[in-house]
C-alpha cells in the first residue's frame, strides 16, 4: 500500500464537525483509546511547542512515551511518536490494512464519510495502546470540543494561548472560541494554563462547571529571565536558572506552563526527576518554529500562520537579529488572514518576496499578496516562486536573514532544497 496515495483520498474539508466516526471505528478496534493516559493540549498558538517539551521531560524520565502532532512537515510518519522515534513505514501500512476495511464498512453505511483527520487520529491511537504507552502527549488538530482527539478521557488539559484562526468553523469571537478549547476539560481531572485575559475567566467556568482543577500559570511568577544566542534561561516555581533551547519570549511561557504540567503529574505520583527536566528543556527541539536552516546565510524557518505566531515571531527575530538586515519569503494559505499577516510583516525593514507556496490552488496568488502589500510599502517588495525566491535568496543575499515564513505546509519543500544544496557541496 502506498500511504500517501491511500492518505490523499480523504477529505481534509473539517464541516460541521462532530466525533461520530472517530466513536464508530475506534470501537471497532475495541475501544483501545481507553487503556492508555493522555495529556491533552489545545489552543491557538504555542501547544507544538508545550508537546514538544512535555514529552521530551517524560522521555528522559523514563516512560514509554506517544506524542501525536500536526501538521507532518515532512510524511505523515513525523505526526506518530514513541519514545521520539516516528512510526514506521510499515507499521503504517499495517495498520492501514486493518484500518481501511473498517472505514469501508462505515462509509458504506453513512451518509457523511471519513475524513483525513480522522484516519490518522485512530491509527495514531490504536498504535499507541499497541505499543502500551505509560502516557501519550496528544495535540488537537482544530479546536477542541469536536476535534477528533477530543475522543480521549485526559489525564490533564492544557489550554495554550488562544487567539483568532479557523474562526469559519470556532466562532468569530476570543470567548466562541475559547469555548471550543476549552471542551477538551474532562469532568474531575486537572487543566493548566497561562494566564490570559477573557479566555481565563471563560476556562474557570468550565472547570467549575465540570468539576475540574485548573492550575493558573502566571507572567509574574516567572523571574530572572535572560538569553544568550543558545539559550534562554529564567526560575519558575521551585526551579532556578532552568535552562531551554527554544527561542523567543513566549517560549518561557510555554515552558512554565510544561513545568506546571510536570508538577500535577508528580502530585499524581509519576517519578520525574529534576534532572530529567533541565536535560529535555536544554535539549529539545522544535521544528519549523524559528528554526535554523542554514547558516551562509542565515535561514530561519517559521510556520507561524495567524495574527499571534506573526507577532511573536517578529518579536523573536528582533531579539536576536535586531541589526540585521533582513528578506523575508512568504507564503500564505488561502484560509488564513492574509491581509493581517501582511499588515503587521511590512513594518519591518526588509526584502520580501510574496509566494504560491507550493499549490497555487491552496495558496493565495503572489499578485494578491503583492498587492496588498503595496497598501503598506512602496519598494522592495516582489513576486516570485517559491524555490526561486529561496535559491536567490540563499545566494545573494549572504550578509541578510533570510526568513522564510506563513505556512508549515512549504516546510518539506524548503529542507529539500537545503538537503540538495548540501549534498552538492
Amino acid at each position: 500500500m502506498n500511504i500517501e496515495d491511500y492518505l490523499s483520498k480523504f477529505s481534509k474539508i473539517t464541516e460541521n464537525p462532530n466525533l461520530e466516526a472517530m466513536e464508530w471505528l475506534l470501537n471497532e478496534f475495541g475501544n483501545p483509546h481507553k487503556n492508555v493516559k493522555y495529556i491533552h493540549i489545545a489552543g491557538t498558538n504555542g501547544k507544538g511547542s508545550i508537546c514538544e517539551m512535555t514529552s521530551n521531560i517524560l522521555f528522559e524520565a523514563g516512560l514509554k512515551v506517544g506524542k501525536f502532532l500536526s501538521p507532518h512537515l515532512i510524511k505523515f510518519n513525523d505526526t506518530v511518536l514513541v519514545n521520539q522515534v516516528s512510526i514506521t513505514d510499515e507499521e503504517v501500512e499495517e495498520l492501514l490494512d486493518e484500518l481501511s476495511k473498517k472505514i469501508d464498512k462505515y462509509n458504506d453505511t453513512h451518509e457523511v464519510k471519513v475524513k483525513w483527520f480522522e484516519v490518522i487520529t485512530t491509527l495514531a491511537l490504536v498504535y499507541f495502546s499497541r505499543k502500551k504507552c505509560d502516557i501519550v502527549v496528544l495535540e488537537t488538530g482544530l479546536g477542541g470540543l469536536t476535534d477528533c482527539t477530543n475522543i480521549v478521557q485526559s489525564l490533564i488539559s492544557v489550554i495554550a494561548n488562544i487567539g483568532y484562526d479557523h474562526m469559519d468553523i470556532l466562532g468569530n469571537t476570543l470567548e466562541e472560541i475559547t469555548m471550543h478549547k476549552a471542551g477538551i476539560i474532562k469532568p474531575r481531572t486537572d487543566t493548566v494554563m497561562l494566564y490570559q485575559p477573557t479566555v481565563t475567566e471563560i476556562v474557570e467556568d468550565v472547570c467549575l462547571e465540570k468539576k475540574a482543577k485548573l492550575h493558573i500559570v502566571h507572567k509574574e511568577e516567572i523571574e530572572n529571565y535572560s538569553y544568550n544566542e543558545n539559550y534562554q534561561s529564567f526560575d519558575y516555581l521551585d526551579y532556578k536558572n532552568v535552562e531551554i533551547s527554544l527561542k523567543g519570549k513566549e517560549q518561557i511561557y510555554n515552558a512554565a506552563t510544561v513545568l506546571k504540567i510536570i508538577q500535577v503529574l508528580k502530585e499524581k505520583g509519576y517519578n520525574i526527576s529534576e534532572n530529567a527536566i533541565r536535560k529535555a528543556l536544554k535539549t529539545v527541539i522544535h521544528r519549523a518554529r524559528f528554526e535554523v536552516l542554514y547558516n551562509n546565510p542565515t535561514v530561519i524557518f517559521d510556520g507561524g500562520h495567524n495574527e499571534n505566531a506573526i507577532i511573536n515571531f517578529v518579536q523573536t527575530l528582533n531579539q536576536y537579529y535586531k541589526t540585521s538586515e533582513k528578506v523575508f519569503i512568504i507564503s500564505i494559505l488561502k484560509t488564513k488572514d492574509y491581509k493581517k499577516i501582511i499588515q503587521i510583516i511590512t513594518k519591518e525593514n526588509g526584502l520580501f518576496y510574496f509566494t504560491d507556496g507550493n499549490d497555487e490552488n491552496k495558496y493565495v496568488s503572489k499578485e494578491e499578496l503583492y498587492n496588498e502589500a503595496k497598501k503598506y510599502l512602496n519598494e522592495d517588495i516582489y513576486m516570485s516562486d517559491l524555490g526561486n525566491a529561496v535559491d536567490f535568496a540563499v545566494n545573494s543575499y549572504k550578509t541578510k536573514v533570510v526568513c522564510i515564513i506563513g505556512s508549515f505546509y512549504v516546510y518539506a519543500d524548503v529542507v529539500r532544497f537545503f538537503e540538495s544544496k548540501e549534498g552538492a557541496k
